[in-house]
């Protein structure tokens, strides 16, 4: 059976072309193919797959001869036919394991955040070193700025919640002691819980969330507008101008939110329990000096520079994160708080394994 292929076989002339080659398949049979190439103008890709499609095909049944061919096509249609005639590898199929996969990628998201939290942490360190080393290259407007915002614009809702934490705290300790007929112990419990856990940890999670989140959300909107890339452009380390300042401030203002909400929950546990068990101001005073030690403040302020350092580390890494869409930043900011606040909490419960083992 003799046959023609001329003109154009690109993928333009696709509508035509095909139609053709499903005729000429549905009539073949035990006949020889001769097919004559001398008349092609042009030829693509596509052209040249539909030829091979059509020499592949007939071949099953019967010969087919080639001829013709204008040596400037030779080269693709010689590639289309090693394609063509490269052999499938078998595909292994990949056992599945439903109930261990989603424990297995947790396990590889923790290792690779813990890696950028170490990088993070190792340019914040660089930067700091560079910084020493010349002190004018540190931004003391910018410091400051972030101190007023962290620290003196937090004193209100700190000392507020405090206050009230501390109270429920004394509520509830003389309302379980009062069955033994020692509710003067409540001072005790309320004092040591409060220099020791809660009063640092409260403050932390309330850091986390009003400062944390605003440093996640101000970093990624200048992720979103590009600012960090010109800070880039213009030589200078996005780490030392917009990181190491608020980091700085936050590392400042910890220690000493949680040495004021300290003594804020200390005066609301002094306030329920003259209220609410007749503990007299110079009794409750005396309870304390007797049950609390400066040992007791001391391991609270240890903790307070390690959860500043988190909190940043983890804002900042969250805000660089963020894409080129508002929901990627609320979803960022969101992330920011959470894991802030996970990592404050294990922070602290490691502390107080260590202090134990310290005996502190």
């Amino acid at each position: 059976m003799d046959a023609a292929a001329d003109g154009a076989w690109t993928s333009d002339e696709a509508a035509a072309l095909e139609p053709q080659i499903e005729t000429l398949l549905a009539s073949r049979n035990t006949r020889a193919l001769s097919l004559d190439l001398h008349g092609l103008s042009e030829i693509d890709t596509f052209g040249a797959c539909l030829l091979e499609r059509l020499t592949l095909k007939w071949r099953e049944a019967a010969p087919v001869e080639v001829s013709g061919l204008p040596p400037r096509f030779r080269g693709l249609m010689a590639e289309v036919e090693r394609v063509e005639t490269i052999p499938d590898v078998p595909v292994r199929r990949r056992r599945e394991f439903p109930v261990l996969e989603p424990i297995g990628r947790a396990i590889f998201a923790a290792f690779a955040y813990i890696a950028t939290f170490l990088n993070m942490l190792g340019a914040v360190v660089a930067a700091l070193l560079r910084v020493i080393a010349n002190p004018r290259r540190m931004r003391f407007t910018s410091l400051v700025a972030q101190l007023d915002r962290v620290g003196l614009r937090a004193i209100p809702i700190i000392l507020l919640i405090t206050v009230l934490i501390g109270g429920i705290i004394q509520q509830q300790s003389i309302f379980q002691l009062r069955k033994f007929g020692a509710e003067s112990y409540a001072v005790n419990l309320t004092g040591i819980l409060v220099l020791r856990e809660i009063g640092v940890l409260l403050v932390a999670i309330m850091v986390a969330g009003r400062s944390g989140s605003a440093y996640t959300a101000e970093l990624g909107s200048m992720k979103m507008r590009e600012e960090i890339d010109a800070l880039r452009t213009m030589g200078l380390d996005p780490a030392e101008v917009l990181i190491l300042p608020r980091l700085l401030a936050l590392v400042i203002a910890l220690p000493i939110l949680g040495l004021i909400g300290g003594i804020a929950a200390l005066f609301g546990a002094g306030l329920v329990g003259w209220i609410y068990a007749g503990i007299s101001p110079a009794i409750f005073m005396a309870r304390l000096h007797d049950a609390i030690s400066v040992t007791h403040f001391e391991v609270g302020m240890y903790k307070a520079p390690f959860m500043a350092l988190v909190i940043g580390i983890v804002s900042s890494i969250e805000g660089f994160a963020v894409k080129g869409s508002a929901e990627s930043l609320g979803a960022q900011t969101t992330t920011s708080v959470v894991k802030s606040i996970f990592l404050v909490i294990l922070l602290d419960g490691f502390f107080a394994m260590f202090f134990a083992w310290m005996g502190m």
